[in-house]
């Protein structure tokens, strides 16, 4: 009885342990190399953005750097947003872009942003989505996004909140620092996107997302660097809600 008893407590030890060290961690890109990450180019721009692993301050970083210029890195992971909601990450930009403006496809250029790409899914869609991505697929060689969410360094201060896109209304962007107070500094932002997705769409989110990054200034014609440390997806704490 005293070993099944002792059994018992060892198991709740291990769970007790298990929680204390955190949540499950779906991966952690340090960005000591780009292997994991991909290029996203977009039609009719030819000129795209730099992005290199390098090291600032004795750190691991990802370089962006873009000029006149726009395309982006996809992670290889695809992962299921309801078991993996929180997304944290650690960046730094060099400035801003003075004709940047959010509510304008003329300024739709951010120094940093991280998107979370929702998957499309055929067998949910309706007739016009399925012809829409069909051919997109078709001339592209893969199915664009669902939705999106673009978590960006804005501009201006003005710009804040959660704002429709200035060429889509199938991507958000959720203003996480915004103006050149903090430029040149580190900022660290952590999110839950599952719930980001239900205040900026008003529904939930598809179950499949990628996380890609970028730096873009072709609607501006501005040049930029900025910097991310890291990037982490993790599950939440046991307790945390699940798939709806």
């Amino acid at each position: 009885m005293l070993c099944r008893v002792l059994a018992v407590l060892g198991v709740l030890g291990l769970i007790g342990l298990a929680a204390a060290a955190g949540p499950v961690v779906l991966f952690h890109e340090d960005f000591r190399q780009l292997d994991h990450w991909r290029p996203l180019l977009f039609p009719k721009i030819s000129r795209h953005s730099e992005y290199t692993a390098a090291v600032l301050d004795g750190d691991a970083v990802l370089r962006m750097e873009s000029n006149a210029s726009a395309s982006a890195l996809v992670h290889q992971q695809e992962f299921n947003v309801y078991d993996f909601p929180r997304l944290a990450w650690r960046w730094r930009v060099e400035k801003v872009y003075v004709k940047g403006d959010a509510n304008s496809k003329a300024g739709d250029d951010y120094p940093a942003r991280i998107y979370v790409m929702f998957a499309y899914d055929p067998a949910t869609a309706g007739f016009l989505d399925k012809v829409r991505y069909e051919t997109a697929r078709l001339l592209y060689g893969e199915y664009p996004p669902q939705s999106s969410l673009n978590y960006i360094w804005a501009n201006h201060v003005a710009e804040h909140g959660i704002l429709v896109n200035a060429y889509t209304d199938r991507a958000m962007m959720v203003v996480k620092a915004a103006g050149d107070e903090q430029v040149g500094t580190w900022q660290t932002c952590e999110v839950d996107m599952v719930a980001d997705y239900r205040r900026a769409f008003g529904r939930q989110p598809p179950a499949r997302a990628r996380i890609a990054v970028m730096n873009d200034s072709d609607d501006t014609g501005d040049q930029a660097v900025s910097y991310i440390n890291y990037i982490e997806v993790t599950a939440k704490p046991p307790g945390g809600a699940g798939q709806p």
